[in-house]
Formats: structure tokens, C-alpha cells, sequence
């Protein structure tokens, strides 16, 4: 299941990427304004990547920074989704957060569920 969870951490950080930098300063270069114009600003991809990384390479953290990236996300995607929801405002840009932050938010609840129920196993693997 690590091994999936962290394959699905890679797709995400890539997923992200795209609607996140590629996609909009194409769309910017499109419509010839700054290139900085839609960007989405995130560097959380870089936490999946290593996450993602640290899980098919178990090492003594790993079960905690699974956890607490994991309870760090889920706060952080409940909360926008809170807000974003008291008044959504459907325009491109937010339709594909949106939905990457379904797939973020799934991704890290199968995590957490994971390892919350797998935890003296996981506790105990040396890296």
C-alpha cells in the first residue's frame, strides 16, 4: 500500500505542476500577458515529491511525517474548502484547484487512515 499511496503522491506533485505553473503560463503566453498572471503559487508538490520518496525508502520518520503531513493537509484542504465553498466562484482557475484538492484531500485521508491502522507495523519497520 505504500508503495501505491506514494506513486499516488508522485501524480499529484505532477498533476500539480500542470494546473498549478504549466497550464497557466501557456494560457498567459496565449493571451500575451505577464507569465506570472495565473500562477498558482504551491510548493507543497515539493512535500509530496519527498513524502512520496520517503515512503518506497522507509527510514525512522517516516511514519510521523506521514502522519503529520497528513493531518497538515487534510486541515489545510478542509479549511480552503470552507472557505471556497461559502462563495464559489467556478472560473477555470478554480475548477481545476478544486479538484486536484479532491484528489490531494482523498490521497491524504488513505494515508492517515493507513497508517493510523497499521501503526505498530509501521512504527517498527527499520529503514
Amino acid at each position: 500500500m505504500t508503495t501505491f499511496i506514494a506513486h499516488f503522491l508522485f501524480i499529484l506533485a505532477a498533476w500539480t505542476l500542470v494546473i498549478k505553473y504549466v497550464f497557466p503560463v501557456a494560457y498567459a503566453l496565449a493571451e500575451g500577458v505577464p507569465i506570472g498572471t495565473y500562477v498558482l503559487w504551491d510548493f507543497w508538490w515539493v512535500v509530496h515529491i519527498w513524502l512520496g520518496w520517503s515512503l518506497l525508502h522507509w527510514r525512522r520518520y517516516t511514519y510521523a511525517a506521514a502522519v503529520a503531513v497528513s493531518v497538515a493537509e487534510i486541515a489545510i484542504v478542509v479549511t480552503k474548502f470552507v472557505s471556497f465553498l461559502s462563495a464559489p466562484q467556478w472560473s477555470i482557475w478554480r475548477t481545476n484547484w478544486f479538484i486536484n484538492k479532491v484528489f490531494v484531500l482523498a490521497c491524504f485521508v488513505l494515508l492517515l487512515v493507513y497508517c493510523l491502522a497499521n501503526a505498530t507495523r509501521l512504527r517498527a519497520r527499520a529503514g
